[in-house]
């Protein structure tokens, strides 16, 4: 019989729910798409793409193929935010997906798939406004997006873009980017060629460029907002909460010598005598090396430092202000234990990093756990 995971991810759903409805509620009447790529940011896609689906998702969006027909019989549009592979064109239109349309050629493609499936396919144009990575040049693509039009079985649903910097307040290029994708899409209204689903905005722009969540904007894209990380400088008003903790427990308790070293390359020395523990997590769980020497863990709802370099299976931490800690006892390492807290934003400081790489690193052997 399979045991308890040693590290847990605890999900709280209800507040997950009440992020969307939040973010629903600043954006609205513009639609927003729940983007459920890397199994939900590591928190667990069926769960989330449930939860978001009952809170009011438009739609759902991806990386990949997989991560989409996973989600396809969840009834909600699934769109691709990126590339289909060759190979992935055929089972696109299959599973009825929302496929990227990087440029003409790939339109034609997805086109010609759909004709031979004998079935229609929905597409989304992708525009490099300023990204650099996928996409039509915003200043030349009308042509070959007006062109799009006249190929068979295949229905163009959105067009969409992406801000490589709207993490960055008041931002000139994000305004810039903003520019160009609006011109481009006054441009093809000329033309006569407008777009159910229009959307520029992931969270960053949607924290800190409203107006890319107006008109001439119909969606928004949301993704770390809804698990309630966000620049902290906007939270308050967001009034967005973090949605996980990630816990473990004291794997051994005991009284290390003056002198002695802790951990690979010896990285603590121990100045006195000390009540220290090991705790059942390490760098394999999403534990960072960076808070080796200078991290903190919650036991009995005090702040432990972490000692020594953090390990692939284990941490050590001092239990000098937990006396009474036993093993088997609790440790939160992000969360909530009595009045104290530690935060993912603080770790992605140490590591000079963002809470998107943290939750993503959260190891395939943590067991999630789901708050209703």
């Amino acid at each position: 019989m399979k045991q308890e995971s040693r590290v847990r991810l605890e999900v709280d759903l209800k507040k997950l729910s009440g992020n969307f409805n939040e973010i629903r509620r600043r954006v609205a009447p513009t639609a927003v798409m729940a983007v459920l790529k890397a199994n939900a940011y590591g928190l667990g896609v069926l769960p989330v793409a449930e939860t978001v689906r009952a809170a009011g998702a438009a739609c759902f969006g991806v990386a990949e193929i997989n991560e989409a027909i996973e989600l396809a019989p969840l009834g909600l549009p699934v769109q691709i935010l990126g590339n289909l592979l060759p190979d992935e064109i055929a089972p696109a239109v299959e599973y009825g997906i929302v496929c990227p349309l990087n440029d003409l050629g790939m339109a034609k493609e997805i086109s010609a798939e759909a004709v031979r499936q004998n079935r229609r396919v929905r597409g989304a144009v992708t525009v490099d406004s300023g990204m650099g990575r996928l996409g039509m040049q915003a200043a030349a693509a009308a042509r070959e997006i007006l062109a799009m039009r006249a190929l068979p079985n295949l229905e163009l649903v959105g067009i969409y873009s992406h801000c490589s910097s709207a993490y960055q307040r008041y931002d000139d290029y994000t305004a810039l980017q903003l520019g160009r994708f609006k011109a481009l899409l006054a441009e093809l209204a000329a033309e006569g060629m407008t777009f159910p689903f229009v959307h520029i905005a992931a969270s960053d722009a949607l924290n800190n460029f409203p107006e890319s969540t107006r008109p001439p904007f119909t969606l928004c894209r949301c993704g770390i907002n809804m698990y309630g990380y966000c620049d902290p400088e906007v939270r308050p008003s967001m009034h967005l909460v973090p949605v996980v903790e990630l816990k473990t427990r004291l794997a051994a308790v005991r009284i290390l010598p003056t002198g002695a070293s802790i951990g690979y390359g010896r990285m603590h020395r121990l100045r006195q005598d000390t009540r220290v523990g090991t705790i059942a997590a390490g760098y394999a769980d999403g534990l960072p090396l960076a808070l080796s020497n200078r991290g903190y863990v919650l036991v009995n709802g005090r702040l432990c430092p972490v000692l020594g370099r953090i390990s692939m299976d284990y941490t050590t931490i001092s239990l000098e202000n937990v006396p009474e800690a036993q093993p088997g006892d609790e440790v939160v390492c992000v969360g909530t234990q009595g009045d104290q807290t530690i935060t993912l934003e603080e770790w992605a400081q140490l590591k000079g990093t963002h809470a998107y790489e943290l939750l993503c690193s959260i190891g395939s052997r943590v067991g999630r756990s789901y708050l209703s």
